[in-house]
């Protein structure tokens, strides 16, 4: 089970790694409010298709925790993005990375505060090492980078994202004890109906892009990898192994998103490449091999 829940994670860090690439591509074809209504129309119209069957037989169960699954769409799917995609208008890529590498830690506070879920310092010294991967990896191997940094609007619209994102990943362990695609169906949905705001919002600013041939093949990229298969196996993830686990692996985004972009778009490998996937990858064997007994794998409570 446990290793069905690291190529779980592993597949899924690797298909947001390729969401942020598709990002880069997407300028000037798409613009991003729309692409994420986009990606989340086209995720919606697959996963209905295919799960509708199954939707109706969980309905009386999915009707009870509808607030909930909404919830997950509308923070962890469009929320988190969507603050995301705009930060990136005020503050660099480099920030922005490593921002989002505050996410695991801040899943382990809130699992602290709330649950009273225990960490290792095994764990921490795990956390340490895949901080170094996403700063080297964001500083392109040169940490003298990250002394001219400097913090803007952009940044805190970073720390919202990142709070949003936490919240969700453990709010997961609320989730209904019902069938993937219905767990995926409901979020979907609410991720879509919290796009449709934010795309009024960029065409009042007369920044909506309308896609080109070019951006509606990004669009259904990010809504089959980004959107629907790596969202179904991060929950998957979650669900075995919890929240804190799980959660180190999102480090692994830039330094996929990295190295995707050396063999997609031509960018060149460095050895701190190299360097930054390895510490990332030792920090959550390291975490992994010294977690605390309690954090045997478990099911979550509520599907219980």
């Amino acid at each position: 089970m446990q290793m069905t829940a690291y190529i779980s994670l592993i597949i899924a860090t690797l298909c947001w790694g390729g969401n942020a690439v598709a990002g880069k591509l997407a300028v000037g074809h798409v613009s991003p409010m729309f692409l994420t209504f986009w990606r989340w129309f086209f995720a919606v119209a697959i996963i209905v298709v295919i799960s509708l069957p199954q939707l109706k037989k969980d309905w009386p169960v999915v009707r009870k925790h509808l607030p909930i699954l909404l919830f997950f769409g509308v923070v962890g799917y469009t929320g988190f993005n969507a603050m995301l995609y705009s930060a990136l208008q005020y503050t660099s890529a480099i920030n922005a990375a490593i921002e989002q590498a505050g996410i695991p830690m801040l899943i382990f506070l809130l699992n602290f505060l709330l649950f009273r879920a225990g960490v290792s310092l095994a764990q921490m010294v795990g956390f340490s090492l895949t901080l170094v991967g996403v700063a080297l990896t964001a500083a392109h191997g040169d940490f003298a980078t990250l002394l001219q940094l400097t913090l803007n609007f952009g940044d805190g619209l970073m720390l919202l994202a990142v709070i949003a994102y936490s919240v969700y990943t453990i709010s997961l362990r609320w989730k209904p004890a019902i069938h993937w695609k219905s767990l995926m169906a409901i979020p979907a949905l609410g991720a879509l109906l919290g796009s449709i705001p934010l795309v009024f919002w960029e065409a009042s600013n007369d920044a909506l892009i309308w896609p080109d041939s070019y951006g509606w093949t990004i669009t259904l990229f990010t809504a089959l990898f980004p959107s629907l298969v790596a969202q179904i196996l991060y929950i998957r993830g979650v669900e075995i192994i919890g929240a804190n686990r799980a959660g180190l692996f999102i480090n692994l985004v830039p330094v996929f998103g990295t190295l995707l972009s050396v063999i997609l778009i031509g960018e060149t490998l460095h050895v701190f490449h190299i360097v930054a996937l390895a510490l990332t990858l030792g920090g959550i064997a390291i975490a992994e091999k010294g977690r605390p007994p309690v954090v045997a794998v478990k099911k979550p409570a509520a599907a219980e």
